[in-house]
Parts: C-alpha cells; sequence; structure tokens
C-alpha cells in the first residue's frame, strides 16, 4: 500500500504530539512518570492509510473497535506488524464465532468480558500454540450499553481466565461514564483500579502479570491518568470528530 499522504501524516503527527502532551501533564500532575502511560490510537471507521500515517506519527499500537475493519485492514498494514512497528489490539465487543478472525491479525484482546469468550479464545491459541495477552472488560458505571462484567465479579473471573492455556491476564480495561460528572467518572476508574489490585495482592502466580489499566479517551484521559491508566485509547483526539457511523 502506498505511504499516506504528506498531509495526513502532518495532521495526525500534530495531534498524536498534542494528547501526548495533555498525557505527560497529567501524569505530572499526579506524581507519575509521563512515560508509564501507553498511548493507543482507536482507527474505528479510519482507512488503513490511517493507521499508516498513525505509525508514521510514532505510535505502535492501534485498537479496532469492529471484526469486519480489522480483518478488512490487515493486509495493508501486514508489513508494519511483520516489522515490528504495530501492534493491533481489539477493543470492541467479540463474539465467540469471530475469535479465528481476530485472532489472525491481533496481538491482544481488551474486550474479554466472559469466561465462555475467554474459553474460545484459548482454545484458539492451544491450537495455534501462541500466547495471546488479554484484558478483562469491566462496566465500572453499570451503564447497560457498555459491555464489561461487573466491579464485584470481576476478581474471580479474572483468576478463571488467567488458568487458561494459551492467555496471558495482562490486565483490566474499561469504558468510563458518559456524564458531565467529573467526579463519577474519575470514581469509575478508581474502582477499576481497586479491583486491579485486589487481584495483584492476591498472591496467585496466574495473574503475577496484571498490572496494566486500559481507561481513558479522548474526553476524559486526565482523570484516567489521575487514577493510574497504564493506557488511554484516544480517537477523536487524533482524526478528530468521526463522519461515519
Amino acid at each position: 500500500m502506498p505511504d499516506p499522504s504528506a498531509d495526513l501524516v502532518t495532521l495526525v503527527s500534530d495531534n498524536v504530539r498534542a494528547v501526548r502532551a495533555r498525557v505527560d501533564a497529567a501524569a505530572r500532575s499526579a506524581g507519575r512518570d509521563p512515560s508509564d502511560v501507553r498511548l493507543l490510537v482507536a482507527t474505528k471507521t479510519q482507512p488503513a492509510e490511517a493507521v499508516r500515517a498513525v505509525v508514521a506519527a510514532g505510535v505502535d499500537l492501534v485498537g479496532e473497535n469492529r471484526v469486519q475493519e480489522l480483518v478488512a485492514k490487515a493486509p495493508d498494514v501486514a508489513d508494519l506488524v511483520a516489522a515490528g512497528l504495530l501492534r493491533v489490539h481489539m477493543i470492541g465487543r467479540l463474539q465467540r464465532n469471530k475469535v479465528n478472525q481476530v485472532l489472525a491479525t491481533a496481538s491482544g484482546v481488551e474486550s474479554v468480558d466472559s469466561l465462555e469468550l475467554a474459553r474460545a479464545i484459548s482454545d484458539r491459541c492451544v491450537r495455534d500454540t501462541r500466547t495471546l495477552d488479554v484484558m478483562l472488560q469491566v462496566n465500572v458505571s453499570g451503564e447497560p450499553t457498555k459491555a464489561g462484567v461487573a466491579p464485584d465479579d470481576a476478581a474471580g473471573l479474572a483468576l478463571e481466565v488467567a488458568t487458561l492455556p494459551g492467555l496471558r491476564l495482562t490486565g483490566f480495561m474499561t469504558i468510563g461514564a458518559l456524564s458531565p460528572d467529573e467526579a463519577r467518572v474519575r470514581a469509575g476508574f478508581a474502582r477499576l483500579r481497586e479491583v486491579r489490585d485486589a487481584v495483584v495482592r492476591s498472591g496467585d502466580p496466574r495473574t503475577r502479570d496484571a498490572h496494566e489499566l486500559s481507561m481513558g479517551m479522548s474526553g476524559d484521559l486526565e482523570l484516567a491518568v489521575a487514577e493510574g491508566a497504564t493506557t488511554v485509547r484516544v480517537g477523536t483526539a487524533v482524526f478528530g470528530p468521526r463522519t461515519a457511523a
């Protein structure tokens, strides 16, 4: 695939720098090392050219919300993946019958929300003799439109997922509450941190790698960083408002 246009690379690079500055400022305000917070660019509705522009801007991690988009873009970014310049995470809802398609391209799945899904992913990984990084998605807001296990059930599910062969539980993911009340949004992020801490404190060797917190997006990343986010997922702040569903 041809390289992205110079204008697209400039736009994405400028916006990535602006987002990184926001993340760094939020981390310093919270007494954290800015390098401890990773940037994932969500490329929903964006073409493969935009993914290549993200890599040109110095970002090596993107997230796809939809299986069909991940599969469609895969051939056009395969060279970047093969060269170690790009990793792709599945960050949207995943049905068990789509696991094979996702695992052909993705290096991680952040949206595991049931033992049944985790088992389907595990079965494919065992068949392929590979280990896949996964995160447990937790619905900290309780909003019915959001996927994820309830916070009270997350620790137990995490321990079960961590027993499955072929999976490495690296942490937890959530989507913040859709609310203008910053205190409510921040409380949700704090709740995910508490879940993570409880799992890590369990001392179970199967969850020794479960330190990651993927939380915070373009509109609330400062609140997430203040509560310990290790990855923030941004799309709008990099590409502008989406014009397609």
